[in-house]
């Protein structure tokens, strides 16, 4: 390996880990929001709105996370 790449792995290395850690608390996040589903029963059609809009944004950062991870894969592999 070349001295002028180790910085950038270095770089690319946190990134992915940073990436990493960010989807990991999206789906704890995910699994806590699943269990407590499972206790309350939705009563209302605005309730399973709400539920619908929650994951669009858990999937707007798992998107993220997913494209933080592939440029690492593409930088690794330069």
């Amino acid at each position: 390996m070349e001295p002028s790449q180790k910085p950038q792995r270095r770089a690319a290395d946190h990134e992915f880990e940073e990436s990493l850690e960010q989807l990991e608390d999206i789906l704890q996040e995910n699994l806590t929001e699943d269990e407590e589903v499972t206790k309350l029963p939705t009563s209302s059609a605005k309730e399973a709105e709400l539920s619908q809009d929650l994951t669009a944004i858990d999937l707007d950062a798992f998107e993220d996370a997913v494209a933080d991870i592939e440029k690492y894969l593409d930088e690794r592999t330069k």
